[in-house]
């Protein structure tokens, strides 16, 4: 594995489908991926290709035909999130509110991590739950002034730039607090919400005391190398330590504005562990790959690593099927947020309305996102593509 400076100039395009297909069936033979991480494989190698059906195309000015093929429609496929990030970012513009925002990182000590992988669904699970409840018992603690509810988006990450196991959240909070009656907002001040070092306090208290409750409910399990904490003794050392480690938690500089807020969801939200586009070579067994070095000042730098290194870093960051990585709390979860937005804005006597949501087709988004319209013959440049057959698939979708 070497990190060197980012060259100037890229090879041909590459995508993560082309690292499966040419070192997939030979990762298969040597390791044991688990049937989420086998799914996501075949579900980024079928994608938009013959095995998963499609339609037939044809000119209505020249008569060229050409084959459209399906999306696989994976959340892991970096080919489909363009598509689903921007359907969920109109849906969510009716959702802002004419406030500042807080955006906040709570991360999970790495010394946790063997367990995490082995047991996602679990310790992923506390990671929200105690994000937000420290974030809501300090919201009603009177010493922060707000005495109310936040409301929150959370996002888990659990990817460094190397495609390390790296689990943080990511959360986006109004600058706010809905008073506990609903008849009044509680602003928060404009520099910081609260203490960030008491938070992060609070939040290695909570998430320790759910750690020892999950052990003692035998809801975490402990294979292969993680089998020597599984001991009483062992978890207690382990815990004791962690106690006694910093956790880490910040915040990032508060947003201005609703407009900002959208522009930051568009590049956190949907994100995967690494994108088509950070590709460089996958030649020679050897996978090379574009990251930021966030200890050099985001200088851009190259990584090589071992085709199996590779697939084994990518597929750590597959989450359990139908874990949900975007979540909502306080008064903008999903049972509270249609009446408390609507009562937060009259309270903010806001006159700004809401951004504008519109219903847009998967023509419009592409022509908005990529200035492409997709319609348009590729051959002569005048006609439009007009579906005139459907294409069956050839592989049947066990997932």
């Amino acid at each position: 594995m070497k990190s060197l400076p980012a060259p100037l100039n890229r090879k041909p395009h590459h995508e993560i489908a082309d690292v499966f297909n040419r070192y997939g069936d030979q990762y298969r033979q040597t390791n044991n991926p688990s049937c989420d991480q086998a799914k996501v494989m075949r579900h980024i190698q079928t994608c938009r290709t013959a095995a998963l059906g499609g339609h037939v195309e044809q000119c209505n000015e020249c008569g060229y035909e050409k084959n459209a093929y399906n999306s696989c429609r994976d959340r892991h496929c970096p080919k489909c999130q363009t598509m689903t990030k921007e359907r969920w970012l109109n849906d969510r513009k009716a959702e802002l509110l004419p406030c500042g925002y807080f955006h906040l990182v709570f991360t999970l000590p790495h010394t946790l991590n063997p367990i995490i992988l082995n047991n996602k669904k679990t310790m992923l699970a506390i990671l929200f739950a105690v994000v937000n409840e420290s974030l809501q018992a300090f919201a009603k603690d009177p010493q922060w002034r707000l005495n109310g509810q936040l409301g929150m988006v959370a996002v888990l990450h659990t990817w460094s730039q190397t495609l390390m196991d790296h689990f943080h959240i990511h959360c986006l909070v109004p600058a706010g607090a809905l008073s506990p009656t609903k008849d009044k907002w509680n602003p928060a001040r404009q520099s910081f919400l609260f203490r960030i070092k008491s938070l992060a306090k609070e939040y290695r208290k909570r998430y320790l005391q759910r750690l020892k409750k999950a052990y003692q409910q035998k809801k975490i399990i402990f294979p292969g190398k993680t089998e020597a904490l599984s001991s009483p003794q062992a978890f207690a050392e382990m815990t004791k330590k962690l106690a006694e480690t910093e956790w880490i938690a910040y915040a990032k500089r508060p947003f201005a504005g609703p407009e900002q807020v959208l522009e930051y969801l568009g590049r956190y939200t949907h994100r995967i562990a690494i994108s088509n586009n950070r590709l460089v070579d996958i030649d020679n067994g050897r996978i090379t790959f574009t990251y930021r070095d966030r200890k050099n000042n985001n200088e851009k730098k190259v990584m090589h690593l071992d085709a199996e290194e590779f697939i084994r870093r990518f597929l750590l960051h597959v989450l359990p099927k139908g874990f949900m990585k975007i979540r909502y709390f306080g008064y903008l979860s999903n049972i509270n947020k249609k009446k408390c937005i609507q009562k937060i804005r009259q309270l903010l006597e806001s006159k700004e309305g809401t951004i504008e949501q519109i219903k847009e087709t998967v023509q419009e988004i592409m022509q908005r996102v990529t200035g492409v319209d997709i319609t348009c013959c590729p051959k002569c440049k005048k006609g439009k593509m007009i579906t005139i057959k459907e294409l069956p698939k050839m592989l049947r979708d066990t997932s």
